[in-house]
């Protein structure tokens, strides 16, 4: 028996509208093993976003982006494969559903970003990360319930020979909700958003859309 036809509809529905989202050209998304303890169905994507090109550089709002930029345009050109965030997106099916869920679908999240020493210090920072996450997903539209997460902030201190390393602050944050439907394409270009913004760079213009960049298989 192929084994398509085992999986439920409802989900395959829901891997077409992933296929669907249109994200920035600055992130790397693509497949990877999802959990399989979580649910008897689910799909894992990994996320890296790493500098805009030249042709492309818009001034980073924050981060090691923003300092990069600066530098660049004080003496030498940033590489553009600087690493800037990075993140994990889940989606998780039960089709006999889930009451701590509220449904039967289940979206879980990661993003990690390092912050430069102004944003990573400020007492902030972790209520302005829930808050990227909760504009995301009101900016796309996308209608969710039972939202929850937690935010970390990771301070990393070199010593020995290492002590000429900088000191480094990074955000991480964890957050799952549960969809209003099958349709998940725009939590997905929602989370997208997420981890631009983790990583620094400014909101794409107004009637700018993004550009797929990913390998969904």
């Amino acid at each position: 028996m192929n084994a398509l036809a085992q999986v439920p509809a409802d989900f395959l529905f829901a891997l077409g509208t992933l296929r669907k989202a249109q994200c920035r050209s600055e992130l790397r998304l693509e497949e990877i093993p999802a959990p399989a303890r979580l649910a008897p169905y689910a799909v894992a994507l990994g996320a890296e976003v790493f500098s805009p090109t030249a042709a492309t550089r818009q001034v980073p709002v924050h981060g090691p982006a923003a300092k990069a930029f600066a530098q660049s345009h004080a003496n030498s050109p940033s590489t553009d494969d600087d690493e800037l965030a990075t993140g994990r997106f889940i989606l998780l099916h039960d089709p006999d559903g889930s009451a701590v869920w509220e449904g039967e679908f289940r979206i879980v999240t990661y993003i990690r970003a390092q912050m430069d020493a102004e944003m990573g210090n400020d007492a902030m920072l972790g209520s302005v990360a829930w808050t990227w996450l909760v504009d995301a997903l009101e900016n796309h539209a996308a209608p969710h319930r039972a939202a929850g997460g937690t935010a970390t902030r990771i301070l990393s201190e070199s010593f020995g020979t290492l002590a000429e390393r900088p000191d480094t602050i990074d955000i991480e944050l964890r957050a799952s909700w549960t969809p209003a439907s099958a349709d998940v394409q725009a939590h997905l270009e929602a989370w997208s958003d997420m981890v631009c913004t983790f990583a620094g760079l400014p909101p794409l213009p107004p009637g700018v859309t993004g550009l797929p960049n990913r390998r969904l298989n």
